[in-house]
């Protein structure tokens, strides 16, 4: 096939939306799970935002004229993370999807980002496969769950909205947790009026960018993360990332009536650092 691949354009969203709903709600209908992207103007509405942001690495694929695939890399912070990446279901299984990461692969290489990450949805066997074909190495399953809000608080942990003046104490624990930090998006998550801190005994010991499928958070334990958690007036999206290797938040999660929506791998190329902590990955990492 003759595929070209280019950068994005602003004027690509409502295209790479289409395709962006109609891949991932037909491999999520094939193994009887709901969609992430729930109708093509969602998937228009995200694409606009990600083409327009000057941080975000984006590619197309072309054939014969017409947009068949894309793919993002955020490069907002050290650490760079892919995604969305999406095909036609037209044109599927055809070495696309593999150029695509090929494409935003070389671009972190060129820019000597330290490590890449992604996460990927468990019943997808065959992006599974390839990632790890790419080099990808698997590190953790993360639960997506979804539900009402949980309320209350967690004793000795005050949450408030995040201010500027926040940045750096966040950036530390984030550094503390993974060896790196986030910086760039949690700069975003001012902007937007998102962000979130936990506060004990007088300190910043967490934060929270979104309680939502876009967002992450980092504690220095886990009750710093459960005081956000309960904080949050509403899970935003499919829902939030729990890793499952941490089972006391997870328990906790599923007893205040959080329910799992899928499974989700968490894999990496380049520098990881077992967290010393506690957190939630965004969709990105």
């Amino acid at each position: 096939m003759n595929v070209v691949l280019r950068r994005g354009r602003p004027e690509d969203a409502a295209e790479g939306g289409r395709i962006c709903f109609e891949a991932f709600s037909g491999i999520a209908a094939a193994h009887g799970f709901p969609a992430d992207i729930p109708a093509a103007e969602v998937g228009a509405g995200l694409f606009d935002t990600l083409l327009r942001h000057p941080d975000f690495y984006d590619v197309v694929a072309e054939l014969d004229g017409r947009v068949v695939g894309t793919n993002f890399l955020d490069e907002r912070s050290p650490i760079a993370g892919v995604g969305p990446i999406t095909v036609d279901p037209a044109v599927q299984n055809a070495g696309i999807g593999r150029m695509l990461m090929q494409d935003v692969m070389q671009r972190a290489a060129e820019r000597q980002v330290p490590g890449i990450r992604l996460l990927q949805s468990g019943y997808h066997t065959r992006s599974f496969a390839l990632y790890a074909d790419l080099g990808f190495e698997f590190r953790e399953t993360a639960a997506c769950l979804q539900g009402p809000p949980i309320g209350g608080t967690v004793p000795g942990y005050v949450t408030r909205p995040a201010q500027d003046a926040d940045l750096t104490a966040c950036n530390e624990v984030c550094r503390s947790v993974h060896g790196v930090d986030r910086g760039g998006e949690l700069a975003d998550a001012l902007k937007a009026g998102t962000a979130r801190v936990t506060e004990h005994d007088g300190r910043i010991t967490g934060y929270t960018t979104e309680m939502a499928y876009f967002g992450h958070t980092v504690g220095e334990t886990t009750e710093d993360v459960r005081a956000l958690i309960a904080a949050a007036p509403a899970f935003g999206g499919p829902g939030i990332l729990v890793p499952a290797s941490d089972s006391a938040l997870l328990q906790w999660c599923l007893h205040s009536g959080l329910k799992v929506q899928q499974l989700m791998s968490v894999m990496t190329i380049g520098l990881y650092n077992e967290p010393a902590g506690a957190y939630l990955p965004s969709i990105l990492y």
